[in-house]
């Protein structure tokens, strides 16, 4: 079945868990609220050793040559540990545009350094509310790029970025070396991420080979949504657990919290939750090489955006007044929740793709 792990799985899954688990740092993290422009390079770092940046990538490119189940269960794992970069996410997606997409000269550039983490990747495709425009403002002529792709994941300290532009006639796919590219630093609320604008003014950019570019990107994206959705439900595991423990260290009453209906209810729900997410990110990573993709990545988005965002809401309500101080951390899953369902596209996006799919008609 789909949904079940094998030894090998299980044993990424577990290995996972425990690096992240004894590396985890919240003052680390708290302090990178505050510090625009950062992210946590021995978080990066670790990652690298670990391999974990060439989990997905095949192995003539330098990576492990597994998939996305595999990649899944670190997701998972760096989900419930508040990743302190996304370059897991937005590196895979460059890699796999270039695998795919990119001719001989192109991967044997950019692939093993990916696969290494010694470069970065930012997918940039989405403009204002549009996560995929179906005419994109940035412009491909004579082999170069003009136009801002705005609100970039990583795209402060991308290397190379996989870009949704229009030649005049068709939407299309290029690949740009961000060396040269103006970043404009854009400072929110989950510092870490690195989003930025990305300023291209006549930039050289490479054309990537695929008939329909639109079609080709929603597949990068859906691949991207993924790994997402795996991170979703490792955070959202994680504050539902927190909230479980808080409820059985916590009285009033004379008695544990937990022992309240109105507590232990919603904690089993948040349970269902999760699992219910978890069960449909395997899905889609188990069957990210079948015909169903799209359909199974938006089904995984949309669960996982559910589960994180309510067990994120409920664990600090559970905690009462002690639940928004700065110290316990809990806004470090309230804030991660809400920047992770906006990037590879929100909600709304998601569903209507599952409608569009389930309807038979072009997303």
């Amino acid at each position: 079945m789909s949904i079940l792990l094998d030894e090998g799985q299980q044993a990424i899954a577990t290995e996972s868990r425990r690096i992240i688990d004894a590396r985890e740092n919240k003052a680390k993290a708290l302090d990178l609220i505050e510090a625009s422009g950062e992210y946590d390079a021995a978080w990066w770092d670790m990652c690298r050793e670990q391999g974990w940046t060439a989990v997905a990538l095949p192995e003539e490119a330098g990576g492990l040559g597994l998939g996305l189940v595999e990649l899944g269960q670190v997701a998972v794992a760096v989900g419930a540990g508040i990743a302190g970069a996304p370059f897991l996410t937005s590196s895979f997606g460059v890699a796999d545009a270039l695998n795919r997409h990119g001719d001989q000269q192109q991967k044997a550039r950019w692939l093993g350094l990916l696969a290494s983490g010694d470069k970065i990747g930012a997918v940039a495709f989405a403009e204002g509310q549009n996560p995929l425009p179906t005419k994109p403002s940035v412009t491909f002529s004579d082999g170069k790029l003009s136009g801002t792709k705005p609100a970039v994941s990583a795209g402060l300290h991308a290397d190379i970025a996989v870009v949704l532009a229009f030649d005049g006639t068709k939407s299309v796919l290029v690949s740009v070396d961000l060396s040269g590219v103006e970043r404009q630093r854009i400072n929110s609320f989950d510092n870490s991420r690195g989003t930025a604008d990305l300023v291209f003014d006549d930039s050289p950019a490479e054309l990537l080979q695929a008939d329909d570019a639109r079609r080709a990107a929603l597949e990068i994206l859906a691949r991207q949504a993924i790994i997402t959705a795996h991170e979703q439900v490792g955070g959202a595991e994680k504050a539902m657990l927190i909230a479980r423990d808080y409820a059985n260290t916590r009285k009033a009453f004379g008695q544990l919290i937990g022992a309240f209906q109105a507590v232990k209810h919603r904690i089993a729900e948040l349970y269902g939750l999760v699992e219910i997410a978890r069960a449909n990110a395997l899905h889609a990573a188990a069957n990210a090489d079948g015909p169903d993709l799209i359909k199974n990545a938006a089904a995984a988005r949309i669960a996982a955006t559910d589960a994180y965002d309510t067990s994120a809401r409920d664990s600090m309500q559970l905690h009462g007044g002690i639940g928004v101080t700065w110290e316990t951390g809990l806004h470090l899953h309230q804030r991660r929740t809400r920047t992770l369902a906006l990037e590879q596209g929100n909600l709304l996006f998601w569903e209507d793709v599952l409608v569009n799919e389930l309807a038979g008609e072009k997303a």
